[in-house]
C-alpha cells in the first residue's frame, strides 16, 4: 500500500497512534492494550501473523514484532537456530529468533524514537515498519518450512527459497 492511500495527517504523532492508523488503512483486526502497545492480526500469502507494538517511553523505543503462525518443539531448535542464523544474513533490517518459552518464531524490530520529548513516529515510518515486517515474513516463511516439514538442510531451503521466478504461468 502506497502511503498516498492513506486519508490521515502527515504530521509526527505517537507511535502507536500511527500504527493504529496503518492497521486500520489496511482493515487488519487491531487491539490496543493501553497507549504504549497495538496487536494485529494480518492474513498474509502463507500463514497468519501477529504484529505487535510496544511503545516504551523510558527507552524511547519501539519494539515491532512479528510472529508467523510457526510453533517449533524443542527437538528442532538446533536446526531452527542454524536456518535463522542463515536467513539473518540476508536481512538489512530487522532479525528472526526463536523465543525458547514458547517454541515460537518472531521477526523483530527496535527503532530508537527522537526526538525524546515527542517520542514521534510518522504515517509513512510506521508503512514502512509494518510492510517491512510482513515482507521478510513473507519472503522466508518458506525457508522454515522447507526445513521444518519438507526435511531440507537450512542451506537447501535458503538456496531453494531464494530463488526469483521470470514471468508469470
Amino acid at each position: 500500500m502506497m502511503s498516498d492511500e492513506f486519508e490521515v495527517s502527515r504530521e509526527t504523532g505517537r507511535p502507536i497512534d500511527a500504527l493504529d492508523q496503518c492497521f486500520a488503512a489496511f482493515g487488519w483486526q487491531v487491539q490496543r492494550q493501553g497507549d504504549d502497545e497495538i496487536i494485529a492480526s494480518v492474513q498474509g500469502s502463507w500463514t497468519n501473523y501477529e504484529m505487535r507494538a510496544v511503545c516504551r517511553d523510558d527507552d524511547r523505543a519501539l519494539q515491532f514484532l512479528c510472529f508467523p503462525d510457526i510453533r517449533i518443539n524443542s527437538d528442532q531448535y538446533p536446526v531452527v537456530h542454524e536456518t535463522i542464523s542463515l536467513v539473518n544474513e540476508q536481512l538489512w533490517v530487522g532479525h528472526f529468533e526463536l523465543w525458547h518459552a514458547t517454541g515460537l518464531i518472531v521477526y523483530r524490530h527496535a527503532l530508537i524514537l527522537e526526538p525524546a520529548e515527542e517520542m514521534g513516529m510518522s504515517i509513512e515510518q510506521a508503512e514502512t515498519v509494518i510492510e517491512t515486517a510482513l515482507e521478510e515474513c513473507e519472503r522466508f516463511y518458506p525457508v522454515f518450512q522447507f526445513v521444518l516439514w519438507g526435511g531440507k538442510t537450512p542451506q537447501e531451503a535458503i538456496a531453494a527459497s531464494m530463488i526469483e521466478t521470470a514471468g508469470e504461468a
